[in-house]
């Protein structure tokens, strides 16, 4: 499963391309969502979103490329994915 081309010879250009689309479905979900209860939630997830991609972009120009570069860059598209759905989930509790 670790010997996949997109973990270990990629450019990480396709993780930074489909961690952008993610990140922006993430963010039009969560403006959405921003007058739900509890106030504030979903602005600090939209933020936190936004500092993960801006993570994504600096780990691409930063770090060497291989493995490790290619293994940051998917562990932060998870992240969003984890604090988007995560957050989706405590609002959609609080409205019960």
């Amino acid at each position: 499963m670790t010997n996949q081309p997109s973990l270990t010879t990629s450019t990480g250009r396709m993780w930074l391309i489909v961690g952008g689309l993610f990140a922006l479905i993430a963010a039009a979900v969560l403006i959405w969502v921003l007058p739900f209860e509890p106030h504030g939630l979903a602005a600090i997830a939209l933020a936190v979103v936004v500092l993960l991609y801006a993570g994504m972009v600096i780990t691409q120009l930063v770090t060497r490329r291989g493995r490790l570069r290619l293994g940051i860059l998917a562990a932060l598209m998870l992240t969003i994915a984890a604090v988007a759905l995560v957050t989706l989930l405590i609002i959609a509790a609080n409205q019960i």
